[in-house]
Protein backbone atom coordinates (compact mmCIF):
# COMPACT_ATOMS: atom_id res chain seq x y z
CA UNK A 1 0.00 0.00 0.00
CA UNK A 2 1.20 3.66 -0.73
CA UNK A 3 2.14 5.69 1.89
CA UNK A 4 2.45 9.98 0.95
CA UNK A 5 1.85 12.70 3.45
CA UNK A 6 -1.42 14.71 1.96
CA UNK A 7 -4.10 13.40 0.00
CA UNK A 8 -6.92 16.63 -1.28
CA UNK A 9 -9.83 15.54 -2.73
CA UNK A 10 -11.25 17.52 -5.93
CA UNK A 11 -9.03 19.05 -8.04
CA UNK A 12 -10.73 22.89 -7.41
CA UNK A 13 -9.15 26.26 -6.47
CA UNK A 14 -9.12 25.45 -2.55
CA UNK A 15 -7.58 22.18 -3.71
CA UNK A 16 -4.63 23.86 -5.53
CA UNK A 17 -3.86 26.80 -2.87
CA UNK A 18 -3.95 23.83 -0.09
CA UNK A 19 -1.33 21.69 -2.67
CA UNK A 20 0.54 24.86 -3.34
CA UNK A 21 1.66 25.25 0.39
CA UNK A 22 2.24 21.75 1.18
CA UNK A 23 4.13 21.13 -1.90
CA UNK A 24 6.53 24.40 -1.75
CA UNK A 25 7.12 22.85 1.99
CA UNK A 26 8.83 19.05 0.54
CA UNK A 27 5.47 17.13 1.30
CA UNK A 28 4.26 14.29 -0.95
CA UNK A 29 0.87 15.41 -1.68
CA UNK A 30 -1.49 13.61 -4.16
CA UNK A 31 -5.09 14.95 -5.34
CA UNK A 32 -7.95 12.42 -6.24
CA UNK A 33 -10.28 14.05 -8.66
CA UNK A 34 -13.32 11.81 -10.03
CA UNK A 35 -13.63 13.67 -13.87
CA UNK A 36 -11.14 13.22 -16.43
CA UNK A 37 -8.84 17.16 -16.43
CA UNK A 38 -9.65 19.63 -17.18
CA UNK A 39 -13.07 19.16 -15.87
CA UNK A 40 -15.76 21.62 -16.29
CA UNK A 41 -16.98 23.49 -13.49
CA UNK A 42 -20.62 25.05 -13.24
CA UNK A 43 -19.66 28.91 -12.15
CA UNK A 44 -20.60 32.49 -13.24
CA UNK A 45 -16.20 32.86 -13.30
CA UNK A 46 -16.76 36.58 -11.54
CA UNK A 47 -13.53 36.70 -9.44
CA UNK A 48 -12.94 39.02 -6.74
CA UNK A 49 -9.83 41.14 -6.76
CA UNK A 50 -8.71 39.81 -2.95
CA UNK A 51 -8.68 36.04 -5.06
CA UNK A 52 -7.43 37.74 -8.33
CA UNK A 53 -4.46 38.66 -6.05
CA UNK A 54 -4.19 35.77 -4.38
CA UNK A 55 -3.72 33.98 -8.19
CA UNK A 56 -0.83 36.64 -9.12
CA UNK A 57 1.09 36.07 -5.62
CA UNK A 58 0.99 32.35 -5.71
CA UNK A 59 0.43 31.17 -9.46
CA UNK A 60 1.44 33.99 -11.52
CA UNK A 61 -0.45 35.72 -14.73
CA UNK A 62 -3.60 33.57 -15.83
CA UNK A 63 -3.65 32.17 -19.31
CA UNK A 64 -5.44 33.07 -22.37
CA UNK A 65 -7.26 30.28 -22.22
CA UNK A 66 -8.98 30.54 -18.48
CA UNK A 67 -10.70 33.40 -19.61
CA UNK A 68 -14.13 34.16 -20.55
CA UNK A 69 -14.80 37.40 -22.73
CA UNK A 70 -15.21 39.88 -21.65
CA UNK A 71 -11.88 39.05 -19.89
CA UNK A 72 -12.47 40.97 -17.04
CA UNK A 73 -15.33 42.59 -14.30
CA UNK A 74 -15.41 46.30 -13.77
CA UNK A 75 -17.54 45.85 -10.69
CA UNK A 76 -21.19 45.38 -9.03
CA UNK A 77 -24.50 46.35 -10.33
CA UNK A 78 -27.67 45.95 -7.80
CA UNK A 79 -30.78 45.77 -9.03
CA UNK A 80 -34.05 46.40 -6.88
CA UNK A 81 -37.99 46.48 -7.39
CA UNK A 82 -38.58 49.68 -7.21
CA UNK A 83 -36.37 50.00 -10.47
CA UNK A 84 -33.61 51.87 -8.38
CA UNK A 85 -30.27 50.72 -9.97
CA UNK A 86 -26.34 50.84 -8.36
CA UNK A 87 -22.89 50.57 -9.83
CA UNK A 88 -19.98 49.86 -7.74
CA UNK A 89 -16.67 49.92 -8.68
CA UNK A 90 -14.71 46.95 -7.39
CA UNK A 91 -11.41 48.73 -5.26
CA UNK A 92 -8.42 48.11 -7.47
CA UNK A 93 -9.71 48.09 -10.60
CA UNK A 94 -10.99 45.15 -13.07
CA UNK A 95 -11.10 41.43 -11.76
CA UNK A 96 -10.54 38.45 -14.15
CA UNK A 97 -13.94 36.35 -15.55
CA UNK A 98 -12.13 32.90 -15.77
CA UNK A 99 -12.93 30.16 -17.87
CA UNK A 100 -13.33 27.58 -14.49
CA UNK A 101 -12.70 24.62 -16.46
CA UNK A 102 -8.93 25.60 -17.48
CA UNK A 103 -8.39 28.42 -14.84
CA UNK A 104 -8.47 25.73 -12.15
CA UNK A 105 -6.40 22.78 -14.08
CA UNK A 106 -4.04 25.84 -14.34
CA UNK A 107 -4.16 26.39 -10.54
CA UNK A 108 -3.70 22.78 -10.10
CA UNK A 109 -0.63 22.34 -12.24
CA UNK A 110 1.12 25.33 -11.19
CA UNK A 111 0.82 23.71 -7.33
CA UNK A 112 3.07 20.38 -9.05
CA UNK A 113 1.16 18.21 -7.08
CA UNK A 114 0.41 14.61 -7.77
CA UNK A 115 -3.10 14.27 -9.40
CA UNK A 116 -4.92 11.51 -9.85
CA UNK A 117 -8.18 12.04 -12.29
CA UNK A 118 -11.12 9.96 -12.92
CA UNK A 119 -10.80 8.45 -9.63
CA UNK A 120 -13.28 8.75 -6.51
CA UNK A 121 -12.99 9.48 -2.90
CA UNK A 122 -15.01 6.21 -1.33
CA UNK A 123 -14.52 6.23 2.39
CA UNK A 124 -11.44 7.75 5.15
CA UNK A 125 -11.06 5.57 8.33
CA UNK A 126 -8.58 7.67 10.73
CA UNK A 127 -6.02 6.36 13.25
CA UNK A 128 -4.10 8.19 15.58
CA UNK A 129 -1.55 8.37 13.30
CA UNK A 130 -2.74 8.33 9.81
CA UNK A 131 -6.10 8.22 7.80
CA UNK A 132 -6.70 5.11 5.07
CA UNK A 133 -8.47 6.34 2.22
CA UNK A 134 -9.97 4.15 -0.14
CA UNK A 135 -10.93 5.60 -3.65
CA UNK A 136 -11.85 4.04 -6.91
CA UNK A 137 -10.99 4.43 -10.51
CA UNK A 138 -13.39 4.83 -13.65
CA UNK A 139 -12.52 1.44 -14.45
CA UNK A 140 -13.64 -0.20 -11.47
CA UNK A 141 -10.44 -0.84 -9.39
CA UNK A 142 -10.53 0.05 -5.92
CA UNK A 143 -7.01 0.94 -3.91
CA UNK A 144 -6.05 2.46 -0.37
CA UNK A 145 -3.40 5.22 0.18
CA UNK A 146 -2.39 5.83 3.39
CA UNK A 147 -1.74 9.30 4.26
CA UNK A 148 -1.08 11.26 7.37
CA UNK A 149 -4.32 14.27 6.56
CA UNK A 150 -6.58 14.67 4.65
CA UNK A 151 -8.30 17.39 2.80
CA UNK A 152 -11.82 17.66 1.77
CA UNK A 153 -11.88 20.35 -1.02
CA UNK A 154 -14.76 18.87 -2.88
CA UNK A 155 -17.02 21.20 -3.13
CA UNK A 156 -20.59 21.76 -1.40
CA UNK A 157 -22.16 18.28 -1.45
CA UNK A 158 -18.48 17.10 -0.15
CA UNK A 159 -18.40 13.47 0.08
CA UNK A 160 -15.81 14.06 2.60
CA UNK A 161 -17.58 15.96 4.71
CA UNK A 162 -20.38 13.21 4.50
CA UNK A 163 -17.90 10.65 5.92
CA UNK A 164 -17.26 12.84 9.01
CA UNK A 165 -20.84 14.08 9.21
CA UNK A 166 -23.83 11.92 7.46
CA UNK A 167 -26.72 14.22 8.48
CA UNK A 168 -24.94 17.49 7.87
CA UNK A 169 -26.78 18.09 4.29
CA UNK A 170 -29.50 17.43 6.10
CA UNK A 171 -29.90 19.95 8.57
CA UNK A 172 -28.50 22.83 6.24
CA UNK A 173 -30.89 24.35 3.67
CA UNK A 174 -29.40 23.35 0.39
CA UNK A 175 -30.07 25.97 -2.42
CA UNK A 176 -30.37 25.22 -6.28
CA UNK A 177 -28.41 27.96 -8.61
CA UNK A 178 -28.80 27.13 -12.18
CA UNK A 179 -27.89 29.15 -15.69
CA UNK A 180 -29.28 28.96 -19.02
CA UNK A 181 -27.11 31.01 -21.63
CA UNK A 182 -29.00 33.12 -24.43
CA UNK A 183 -27.57 34.87 -27.78
CA UNK A 184 -28.67 38.41 -27.35
CA UNK A 185 -30.72 40.53 -29.62
CA UNK A 186 -30.47 43.61 -27.38
CA UNK A 187 -29.07 43.64 -23.67
CA UNK A 188 -28.44 47.44 -22.24
CA UNK A 189 -26.81 45.90 -19.30
CA UNK A 190 -23.51 46.72 -19.09
CA UNK A 191 -21.61 44.12 -20.08
CA UNK A 192 -18.80 45.31 -17.62
CA UNK A 193 -20.81 44.82 -14.63
CA UNK A 194 -21.95 41.52 -12.57
CA UNK A 195 -26.13 41.95 -12.25
CA UNK A 196 -27.38 41.22 -8.77
CA UNK A 197 -30.86 41.26 -7.97
CA UNK A 198 -32.28 42.33 -4.70
CA UNK A 199 -35.92 40.56 -5.79
CA UNK A 200 -37.92 38.50 -3.57
CA UNK A 201 -40.24 37.72 -6.32
CA UNK A 202 -37.16 36.41 -8.76
CA UNK A 203 -35.69 33.90 -6.20
CA UNK A 204 -33.18 33.37 -3.52
CA UNK A 205 -30.43 34.19 -5.90
CA UNK A 206 -30.91 36.04 -9.26
CA UNK A 207 -27.97 37.26 -11.63
CA UNK A 208 -27.12 37.89 -15.28
CA UNK A 209 -24.34 38.83 -17.03
CA UNK A 210 -22.12 38.43 -20.48
CA UNK A 211 -19.78 35.78 -21.34
CA UNK A 212 -18.57 34.55 -24.74
CA UNK A 213 -21.18 36.36 -27.25
CA UNK A 214 -24.37 35.73 -24.65
CA UNK A 215 -26.42 36.82 -21.91
CA UNK A 216 -26.23 34.12 -18.57
CA UNK A 217 -29.38 33.95 -17.20
CA UNK A 218 -28.96 32.61 -13.33
CA UNK A 219 -31.39 31.93 -10.71
CA UNK A 220 -31.78 30.32 -7.29
CA UNK A 221 -33.82 28.54 -5.24
CA UNK A 222 -34.94 25.84 -2.52
CA UNK A 223 -34.22 22.80 -3.70
CA UNK A 224 -37.26 21.49 -4.79
CA UNK A 225 -38.70 24.01 -7.14
CA UNK A 226 -38.58 23.93 -11.30
CA UNK A 227 -35.35 25.65 -12.95
CA UNK A 228 -37.35 25.72 -15.92
CA UNK A 229 -40.46 27.33 -14.47
CA UNK A 230 -38.00 29.87 -12.55
CA UNK A 231 -36.14 30.76 -15.59
CA UNK A 232 -38.75 31.69 -17.74
CA UNK A 233 -40.24 34.24 -14.95
CA UNK A 234 -36.81 35.56 -14.67
CA UNK A 235 -36.27 35.86 -18.64
CA UNK A 236 -39.60 37.89 -18.91
CA UNK A 237 -39.22 39.81 -15.92
CA UNK A 238 -35.49 41.27 -17.79
CA UNK A 239 -37.53 41.86 -20.72
CA UNK A 240 -40.64 43.54 -19.52
CA UNK A 241 -38.42 45.72 -16.57
CA UNK A 242 -34.88 46.70 -18.14
CA UNK A 243 -35.52 45.94 -21.79
CA UNK A 244 -33.44 42.89 -22.01
CA UNK A 245 -34.03 40.88 -25.31
CA UNK A 246 -32.63 37.35 -25.79
CA UNK A 247 -33.25 34.85 -28.32
CA UNK A 248 -34.78 31.39 -26.11
CA UNK A 249 -31.97 30.23 -23.97
CA UNK A 250 -29.53 27.47 -25.86
CA UNK A 251 -29.47 23.73 -25.29
CA UNK A 252 -26.32 23.62 -22.32
CA UNK A 253 -27.55 24.97 -19.29
CA UNK A 254 -26.19 24.13 -15.89
CA UNK A 255 -27.22 24.58 -12.26
CA UNK A 256 -25.45 22.70 -8.79
CA UNK A 257 -26.62 22.67 -5.23
CA UNK A 258 -25.22 25.45 -2.77
CA UNK A 259 -24.84 25.82 0.98
CA UNK A 260 -24.11 29.63 1.48
CA UNK A 261 -26.18 29.50 4.91
CA UNK A 262 -23.36 28.72 7.34
CA UNK A 263 -21.51 32.05 6.00
CA UNK A 264 -24.97 34.01 7.54
CA UNK A 265 -25.00 32.44 10.85
CA UNK A 266 -21.73 31.22 11.38
CA UNK A 267 -22.44 27.06 10.96
CA UNK A 268 -19.20 26.62 9.46
CA UNK A 269 -17.67 22.96 9.02
CA UNK A 270 -13.80 22.19 9.15
CA UNK A 271 -13.43 18.74 10.11
CA UNK A 272 -12.01 16.13 12.70
CA UNK A 273 -8.74 14.60 13.74
CA UNK A 274 -6.82 14.42 10.39
CA UNK A 275 -9.37 15.50 8.28
CA UNK A 276 -9.71 19.03 7.37
CA UNK A 277 -12.63 20.81 5.49
CA UNK A 278 -11.85 23.43 3.27
CA UNK A 279 -13.14 25.83 0.26
CA UNK A 280 -16.98 26.01 0.02
CA UNK A 281 -17.60 22.73 1.44
CA UNK A 282 -16.66 24.29 4.82
CA UNK A 283 -19.87 26.53 3.85
CA UNK A 284 -17.72 29.95 2.64
CA UNK A 285 -19.40 32.38 0.73
CA UNK A 286 -19.46 35.44 -0.36
CA UNK A 287 -22.55 38.02 -0.06
CA UNK A 288 -22.84 38.22 -4.09
CA UNK A 289 -22.15 34.32 -4.15
CA UNK A 290 -18.55 34.30 -4.97
CA UNK A 291 -16.79 31.51 -3.41
CA UNK A 292 -13.33 31.27 -5.34
CA UNK A 293 -11.71 33.90 -3.03
CA UNK A 294 -12.53 31.93 0.69
CA UNK A 295 -11.66 28.96 -1.69
CA UNK A 296 -8.53 30.15 -2.35
CA UNK A 297 -7.63 31.51 0.91
CA UNK A 298 -9.32 28.54 2.93
CA UNK A 299 -6.92 26.15 1.11
CA UNK A 300 -3.73 28.35 1.86
CA UNK A 301 -4.68 28.13 5.61
CA UNK A 302 -5.57 24.41 5.38
CA UNK A 303 -2.41 23.55 3.69
CA UNK A 304 -0.59 26.11 6.41
CA UNK A 305 -2.14 24.12 9.21
CA UNK A 306 -0.71 20.97 7.97
CA UNK A 307 2.57 22.08 7.60
CA UNK A 308 2.23 24.08 11.16
CA UNK A 309 1.08 20.53 12.52
CA UNK A 310 3.71 18.92 11.39
CA UNK A 311 6.73 21.31 11.89
CA UNK A 312 5.29 22.44 15.38
CA UNK A 313 4.01 18.64 16.51
CA UNK A 314 0.81 19.92 17.41
CA UNK A 315 -2.65 18.80 16.46
CA UNK A 316 -3.52 20.21 13.44
CA UNK A 317 -7.33 20.93 13.93
CA UNK A 318 -6.08 22.93 16.79
CA UNK A 319 -4.15 25.03 14.43
CA UNK A 320 -6.26 25.11 11.74
CA UNK A 321 -9.47 26.46 14.04
CA UNK A 322 -6.77 29.10 14.79
CA UNK A 323 -5.63 29.88 11.33
CA UNK A 324 -8.87 29.70 9.83
CA UNK A 325 -10.54 32.47 12.26
CA UNK A 326 -9.42 35.44 10.00
CA UNK A 327 -11.01 33.99 6.72
CA UNK A 328 -13.99 33.70 8.72
CA UNK A 329 -14.62 36.69 10.23
CA UNK A 330 -14.22 38.37 6.53
CA UNK A 331 -16.75 35.94 5.27
CA UNK A 332 -19.44 36.58 7.95
CA UNK A 333 -18.85 40.34 7.78
CA UNK A 334 -20.24 40.18 4.38
CA UNK A 335 -23.51 39.72 5.82
CA UNK A 336 -23.67 41.53 8.92
CA UNK A 337 -25.61 44.01 9.04
CA UNK A 338 -23.62 46.76 11.37
CA UNK A 339 -20.36 45.66 9.08
CA UNK A 340 -22.28 46.58 5.91
CA UNK A 341 -23.11 49.88 7.19
CA UNK A 342 -20.48 50.73 8.97
CA UNK A 343 -17.21 48.83 8.05
CA UNK A 344 -17.32 48.54 4.01
CA UNK A 345 -16.36 44.40 4.28
CA UNK A 346 -16.59 44.39 0.69
CA UNK A 347 -14.57 44.88 -2.53
CA UNK A 348 -17.11 47.26 -4.22
CA UNK A 349 -18.19 50.13 -1.85
CA UNK A 350 -21.55 49.89 -0.73
CA UNK A 351 -22.32 52.55 1.45
CA UNK A 352 -20.68 55.26 -0.91
CA UNK A 353 -22.77 54.08 -3.46
CA UNK A 354 -25.82 54.25 -1.34
CA UNK A 355 -24.54 57.57 0.30
CA UNK A 356 -24.15 59.30 -3.86
CA UNK A 357 -27.96 58.83 -4.11
CA UNK A 358 -30.94 60.89 -3.62
CA UNK A 359 -32.59 60.36 -0.68
CA UNK A 360 -35.50 59.10 -1.93
CA UNK A 361 -33.47 56.41 -3.56
CA UNK A 362 -31.43 55.40 -0.28
CA UNK A 363 -35.05 54.99 1.39
CA UNK A 364 -36.53 52.94 -1.76
CA UNK A 365 -33.48 50.97 -1.40
CA UNK A 366 -33.70 49.97 2.29
CA UNK A 367 -37.21 49.22 1.89
CA UNK A 368 -36.20 46.60 -1.14
CA UNK A 369 -33.12 45.14 0.54
CA UNK A 370 -35.44 44.24 4.27
CA UNK A 371 -38.13 42.92 1.58
CA UNK A 372 -35.67 40.54 0.42
CA UNK A 373 -34.01 39.94 3.26
CA UNK A 374 -37.47 38.94 4.68
CA UNK A 375 -36.75 36.11 1.66
CA UNK A 376 -34.94 33.91 4.96
CA UNK A 377 -37.42 34.17 7.41
CA UNK A 378 -38.93 30.62 6.79
CA UNK A 379 -34.97 29.24 7.67
CA UNK A 380 -34.96 31.63 11.31
CA UNK A 381 -31.56 33.61 10.64
CA UNK A 382 -32.85 36.64 11.63
CA UNK A 383 -32.07 36.57 15.32
CA UNK A 384 -29.00 34.22 14.53
CA UNK A 385 -27.62 37.11 12.34
CA UNK A 386 -28.60 39.71 15.09
CA UNK A 387 -27.24 38.07 17.40
CA UNK A 388 -23.55 37.49 15.59
CA UNK A 389 -23.36 41.24 15.06
CA UNK A 390 -23.77 42.26 18.38
CA UNK A 391 -21.17 39.47 19.31
CA UNK A 392 -18.89 40.97 16.50
CA UNK A 393 -18.94 44.92 18.08
CA UNK A 394 -18.84 43.33 21.62
CA UNK A 395 -16.18 40.82 20.86
CA UNK A 396 -14.57 41.93 17.73
CA UNK A 397 -14.97 38.49 16.72
CA UNK A 398 -17.41 35.73 16.20
CA UNK A 399 -17.38 32.54 18.35
CA UNK A 400 -16.42 28.84 17.67
CA UNK A 401 -19.10 27.61 19.42
CA UNK A 402 -20.75 26.42 16.38
CA UNK A 403 -18.33 25.52 13.95
CA UNK A 404 -17.96 21.68 13.37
Amino acid sequence: MRSVDVVIVGASLAAAAAAKRLVDAGLETVIIEKQTLPRHKICSGILSPRGHRFLLENFGPLPRVGLHEPTACRGVTFHFPSMVSMSMDFFGGTTPHLHRKYADHWAIKQSFAEVMDDTSFLSQIQTDDDVLVTARTRGGETFNIKTRYLIGADGPVSPVLRSLYPDYHKNIPMFFVGQKFHKIIECPLDEEYFHFWFNPDLGHYTWSHARDGRQIVGVGYKVGEKFHDKHLYVAKYFKEKHGVHLHPADDDHEGCSENFGPSLINRYVFGQGRVLITGQATGFLNMIGEGMSCALHSGAIAGESIVDAITRNRPVQELYRQNIASEVRRTTDQWNPLQIAFARPHEADFPKALAAMAMADRIKVMRDIWSFLKLYKEFKWGRQIAALSMQRLLHGDYSQKNWL
